[in-house]
């Protein structure tokens, strides 16, 4: 099976450490289970130049590498990987924050997962021709049998892809999201998404 497969509140418990960040900058005191919007700067309630001072330092390498893992993630993904199944991870992180991106899944044991820059939210003010950097229409024209995904802004990426089953990693800013259909399905952990991917494969 092709799998896709997000990072942030996916892999790495990312929103957790922005809380801490929004606390830190701003004196912000927004606990995690009541981040509502995946939209952090609403959720957070911050002006466009608190945005973008949070995203910056969100996105310092030496912050995105001491990201905490998501349990039972990279075994899991490891254990697909060891039977065949030919796994990428789909990330809308900055082009430039590949590098750090890159060495934290290397450090974390998921070296032979191939990871891709997307501009998914349209974030992105210059186009580049790095190899892991890819469109949306790059993106759309491959082909995936399952995805992992926690973000209500990316089912409508997701549903380019004929037939795929999606896992919702269940977070604050999704549990009242409407699923767009019975390919999407929630799952509490990742022993529930390799659950619901062994049942499809």
């Amino acid at each position: 099976m092709r799998v896709y497969i997000d990072f942030d509140d996916v892999i790495c418990e990312t929103a957790k450490h922005f809380c801490c960040i929004a606390k830190e900058l701003f004196d912000i005191d927004l606990p995690y289970q009541e981040v509502q919007f995946f939209n952090l700067k609403k959720s957070f309630d911050l002006d466009d130049d608190q945005y973008e001072e949070l995203m910056k330092a969100g996105h310092l390498p030496q912050t995105l590498l001491a990201y905490e893992e998501t349990p039972g993630a990279s075994e899991i993904i490891n254990k697909w990987v060891d039977e065949g199944h030919e796994v990428s991870i789909v990330t809308g992180r900055p082009f430039d924050s590949y590098e750090p991106s890159r060495r934290w899944l290397d450090e974390h044991g998921l070296e032979r997962v191939p990871l891709y820059c997307v501009d998914k939210y349209g974030r992105e003010q210059f186009t580049s021709d790095f190899t892991f950097s890819m469109t949306l229409e790059q993106l759309y024209g491959m082909t995936f049998d399952f995805a992992v995904e926690d973000s209500p802004a990316a089912f409508e990426h997701v549903l380019h892809f004929d037939n795929c089953k999606v896992a919702i990693f269940n977070r604050p800013w999704n549990v009242k999201a409407e699923l767009p259909n019975e390919n999407f399905v929630r799952c509490a952990d990742w022993d529930e998404i390799d659950r619901v991917f062994r049942a499809g494969a």
